[in-house]
């Protein structure tokens, strides 16, 4: 007599499975500890992309904390520079490091070896060190003139929103090195993978703009800003590698998040003209 499979059995083991891709994606872009039943299989990495937004929210959920308690104590400066510290401390810098690297590479080589041999370079360069510490002045400038409650706001959507934009790199592009730290996630994101990035991002800003902690123009703005800069930057690595590597990743991530926080900005009328 044929035994039929238990389907509560099935269905169990399924959401085990994408809770183990969650916490594999967590250990890989952050330095935080995931439990030991978890385990490890490298086919995993394939897929867990799909969750580098939620990784995102995580990462957002922590820094708006830091920065919400910072702020009752302290000035506003203090705690968004807390608040920053804190993300980079969590993620071990490594979106920064990617910026950086993209600033070196695309700066200084001319040609596409070229430029994928600067990035590969652990050493950082005049326009790696300059890029990045405008970056991250721009990003805390920009945060320091926003509203204690959309500071909290724009982080909690700006941080998996930008995890998103760079997911689509992987949804659509090539990577392009033979080897590298995006290696275990070059395989192409499925549309379903890259729907379930998505529906994790909507849910923040959904959140936020329904909380009104954030105008639903501002968010809007953000959304555009990072877009298009997103965009910006896809046809520059299109144009110089024919693809993307994990610093091109870490690159749209950072740009993304702070072109977010300069469109949310942008729409509370603090412009020197008014």
């Amino acid at each position: 007599m044929l035994q039929t499979a238990n389907p509560s059995i099935s269905l169990r083991a399924r959401c085990i499975h994408q809770v183990r891709l969650f916490f594999v994606a967590l250990q890989f872009f952050t330095r935080i500890p995931i439990p030991r039943w978890v385990g490890f299989d490298p086919a995993w990495l394939h897929h867990a992309s799909r969750y580098y937004p939620l990784v995102g929210l995580v990462v957002a959920a922590a820094t708006s904390a830091v920065y919400l308690l910072a702020a009752l104590f302290l000035p506003q400066l203090v705690a968004v520079l807390l608040s920053t510290i804190t993300g980079i401390y969590l993620t071990g810098a490594f979106h920064e490091d990617g910026f950086a690297d993209v600033c070196d590479g695309f700066g200084g080589g001319m040609t596409p070896a070229r430029v994928l041999e600067i990035m590969t370079d652990s050493r950082v360069g005049a326009y790696g060190a300059i890029g990045i510490g405008l970056l991250l002045l721009l990003k805390c400038a920009t945060l320091f003139y926003l509203p204690v409650q959309a500071v909290i706001a724009a982080l909690l959507i700006a941080h998996p929103l930008s995890r998103m934009i760079s997911s689509v790199f992987i949804w659509r592009l090539d990577y392009v090195k033979g080897d590298g730290k995006a290696k275990p996630l070059a395989h192409r994101m499925s549309t379903a993978e890259m729907l379930i990035a998505a529906l994790t991002a909507a849910m923040p800003i959904l959140l936020m703009g329904f909380a009104g902690w954030i105008s639903w123009y501002g968010i809007l703005a953000g959304m555009a800003a990072a877009g298009l800069m997103s965009t910006w930057l896809g046809k520059i690595f299109m144009r110089r590698i024919g693809g993307y590597t994990g610093d091109c990743l870490g690159a749209v991530q950072q740009v993304a998040e702070v072109a977010f926080y300069l469109g949310v900005l942008a729409c509370m009328g603090n412009g020197i003209l008014h």
